[in-house]
């Protein structure tokens, strides 16, 4: 089994432990949380813009030195809040960090828990918080994170996973479903109205 994760420079936060709650139980480091398989806080964000035919999710190709999911598709950035990091506050700072650009009016639309092995002795166990929000500025991206980003309709994309989920992370069905159910209500709009 590989359980070098050297390529991450975060393997050394410490990660807030979780019960199946989300109440905090402690903290490991990212290396022993994923080596371990500890039930751990994460968020996954989807950025949204508008688009000609409605709203468009930007979705993030992960980096091929990844320690695992490497050249899948994801939702637009996926991480951790690190220990006395408050939750909105992570996800602001890492789709900065990652993306280039800034998220604005990220907000919570759903959760859910999964544990996921990898061929490599990696193992993903979170409590996934969704949180929806949409992208401003430039996209400028992390090499060591992302590969490639792609800007998709929101039929497009649910066909896409229906049709071939093996392009997509383990999570990403998951997230991206909690999220189209949200942008199909109409409730991620601009200050003028539009989605």
């Amino acid at each position: 089994m590989d359980h070098n994760m050297e390529k991450d420079p975060a393997r050394d936060d410490l990660l807030i432990l979780v019960d199946g709650l989300d109440r905090s139980m402690g903290f490991a480091t990212k290396q022993e949380a994923h080596v371990e398989g500890l039930l751990h806080r994460a968020f996954s964000v989807v950025l949204v813009r508008d688009g000609t035919v409605g709203p468009e999710v930007l979705l993030a190709r992960r980096a091929l030195g990844k320690y695992h999911s490497a050249g899948l598709w994801a939702n637009s950035c996926c991480s951790h809040p690190r220990a006395g990091e408050k939750l909105l506050y992570a996800a602001y700072r890492r789709v900065h960090e990652e993306l280039g650009c800034d998220a604005q009016g990220l907000r919570e639309v759903g959760f859910f828990v999964y544990r996921a092995a990898f061929a490599n002795g990696i193992t993903e166990h979170e409590y996934d918080h969704v949180l929806v929000g949409r992208c401003v500025g430039d996209l400028v991206l992390d090499a060591d994170e992302v590969e490639s980003v792609r800007w998709i309709g929101v039929d497009d994309l649910a066909l896409e996973l229906a049709k071939h989920p093996a392009r997509f992370s383990v999570w990403s069905p998951m997230v991206l479903s909690i999220a189209l159910a949200e942008l199909s209500q109409g409730t991620c709009r601009n200050e003028s109205g539009s989605a």
